[in-house]
């Protein structure tokens, strides 16, 4: 097995465990018996539980960025918004595990150094998605149709229901709030 197939492995093992058990109450040999091999093999390609956390963060949030540096070149209106909407759906979709993680480690992610990287790019999401010269009321809504989305991803994760078909009405609700923003602007 290839050194990328490795590091990928150790991704995806860490991260169901720190999800499922909790980031404080998961430890490196955990993760090495769960992959089936030693301690050294698994420090080879991580000297700690936070370079793996920091590595997640760099490897699949990297759509995260490319969405908002694309939204940062297109005008500021109520279609480059619900395309931003749409397309963070999507993201959020597939990188379900590592969002998982960020609602079951909240306290974990303040004292992580990638909590704060976290944290600014909700703040400029959330910035691209307001309108600052609107009403407070249309801040809050452009504001609440992002939570919806994490929310809502959260909340209904065990209902019976096709997993696109709830991305999909979790995306309906959180562009209804942008649309009725915008409603009487320019």
């Amino acid at each position: 097995m290839s050194r990328g197939n490795t590091r990928q492995r150790i991704q995806d093992v860490a991260l169901e465990l720190f999800a499922r058990r909790g980031y404080e109450k998961t430890s490196l040999r955990e993760i090495a018996e769960h992959l089936d091999v030693t301690k050294a093999a698994l420090y080879y390609h991580f000297k700690s539980k936070e370079d793996i956390v920091i590595s997640l963060f760099e490897d699949r949030a990297r759509p995260i960025d490319e969405l908002i540096d694309w939204a940062k070149g297109q005008p500021a209106d109520l279609e480059t918004k619900l395309e931003v909407l749409r397309r963070y759906s999507e993201t959020l979709q597939n990188a379900a595990p590592l969002h998982r993680f960020v609602q079951e480690n909240q306290a974990t992610m303040r004292e992580l150094s990638v909590g704060e990287t976290f944290k600014d790019r909700l703040k400029t999401l959330l910035d691209i998605l307001r309108m600052p010269d609107a009403p407070l009321t249309d801040q809050v809504r452009c504001s609440a149709a992002l939570f919806t989305m994490h929310a809502g991803a959260f909340a209904l994760q065990d209902i019976e229901s096709d997993p696109e078909d709830r991305r999909k009405a979790i995306l309906e609700v959180a562009q209804e709030m942008v649309t009725t923003a915008h409603r009487g602007r320019s």
